[in-house]
């Protein structure tokens, strides 16, 4: 949870996958699902071999379900690589 310049909250749903499935529960589904109409959000970090660089993806709560059955193929909000652009991130999140 996050909360901005201006007092409101956000969510960040925080996951780390390896391959393409992003594990989300039917209850983290349900509960992004319910709350997608305020400012919830899945983070995905992706851990990358052979000398790829680790990627970030932000996706909207409304995609939950999405991201459960598809995973990454999921087209995100946003997609970043190591050096990631956590001001670019925020601002998405917390818009002012």
């Amino acid at each position: 949870m996050i909360c901005d310049e201006r007092g409101l909250f956000h969510f960040v749903e925080l996951k780390f996958c390896k391959a393409n499935a992003v594990r989300l529960s039917p209850h983290q589904v349900s509960w992004l699902t319910r709350h997608r109409h305020s400012s919830s959000w899945i983070l995905v970090k992706q851990h990358q071999n052979w000398g790829k660089k680790p990627t970030v993806l932000l996706y909207r709560a409304d995609q939950a379900i999405a991201v459960k059955t598809d995973g990454l193929k999921t087209k995100p909000v946003y997609e970043g690589t190591n050096p990631f652009d956590w001001s670019a991130i925020l601002d998405l999140i917390t818009p002012i």
